[in-house]
């Protein structure tokens, strides 16, 4: 993670991006929209996102096309919000910052009653710059590639619907690894490491580590663990034949199919997210705050 400082920004033509069906998430978009406004900058919206607001004769792009149309993007909602648009923005290496009007909000970290004065130090050029990878997916079969995809949190093989286990082959760096009859495998980057990695006993990983995480889902060998390899390594799951038909998807998008002899192809993407935190943005806060860490310490201690 870097600071940069300075009097002014460059950031001139600033997008704005809002999940729908949250009245909170259309009062914060038209308080940036008009502050930035005030300002003498640019705001652009995405179509999407245009039809959420009052405002008439506003400037819209399509969202394949904000990052090369913007200096900047601003996303107002969850963490689901911002993977959504990290996928369409990370090509063109627009830095992306986030307004939290979700849950956890470990990627949306400025939270609604600060807004304007965190982006106006960001605008101002203060501001830590916060590179994240992202993974990208092959889905193979012989050497046809089925399906393509990214993700900033994870991917992960599971079987659907479905009650019974799976059954993969894990490869890593062609390594043979294992066989293994599990509920699923979750393949996670850092940033992935705090969302369902979390949830399935992996580790929590500093952001900006260059590793990635490989979590079983309920195995069917207790001694199988997470493990951590190397960022550059390449991971390949084999699928071998199964009762159910097993299930791949990347950062919680639409599943896709696998068939038996199918290749699952998982390395580093070439593009890196800018992700911009003000002043003061502290991993370990958002982990106390967002995990609830020390939540019970001041009881404990007055008893």
């Amino acid at each position: 993670m870097s600071f940069r400082g300075g009097s002014r920004s460059d950031f001139r033509n600033v997008g704005l991006v809002g999940r729908t069906g949250k009245a909170a998430v259309v009062d914060t978009l038209c308080l940036l929209y008009e502050h930035l406004i005030a300002k003498g900058l640019h705001p652009i919206f995405d179509e999407e996102t245009a039809t959420l607001v009052p405002m008439e004769a506003v400037q819209i792009v399509s969202r394949a096309l904000l990052g090369e149309a913007c200096d900047l993007v601003i996303v107002v909602g969850g963490d689901g919000s911002l993977l959504h648009a990290a996928r369409d923005l990370v090509r063109y290496k627009t830095p992306v910052i986030g307004i939290n009007r979700g849950r956890l909000g470990f990627l949306t970290d400025i939270s609604p009653h600060e807004v304007l004065f965190k982006l106006d130090q960001v605008l101002a050029g203060h501001y830590h710059i916060d590179r994240r990878f992202l993974l990208q997916l092959e889905v193979r079969s012989g050497t046809q590639v089925k399906y393509e995809a990214i993700a900033l949190n994870d991917i992960v093989l599971h079987a659907g619907k479905s009650v019974h286990m799976i059954d993969f082959e894990l490869s890593i760096d062609g390594h043979y690894v294992y066989r293994q009859h599990s509920d699923g495998l979750i393949i996670s980057t850092p940033t992935g490491s705090t969302a369902y990695a979390l949830s399935a006993g992996g580790p929590i990983m500093y952001p900006t580590m260059d590793a990635v995480v490989i979590v079983p889902m309920h195995p069917h060998t207790l001694s199988s663990r997470p493990i951590v390899v190397g960022g550059e390594s390449e991971i390949k799951i084999y699928i071998r034949d199964n009762r159910v038909l097993p299930m791949v998807s990347a950062d919680g998008q639409t599943s896709v199919s696998l068939q038996i002899g199918d290749w699952l192809h998982i390395r580093k993407h070439p593009f890196k997210l800018s992700l911009l935190h003000p002043p003061g943005y502290d991993f370990y806060a958002a982990c106390r705050t967002k995990l609830g860490w020390n939540q019970d310490f001041d009881k404990f201690h007055e008893d």
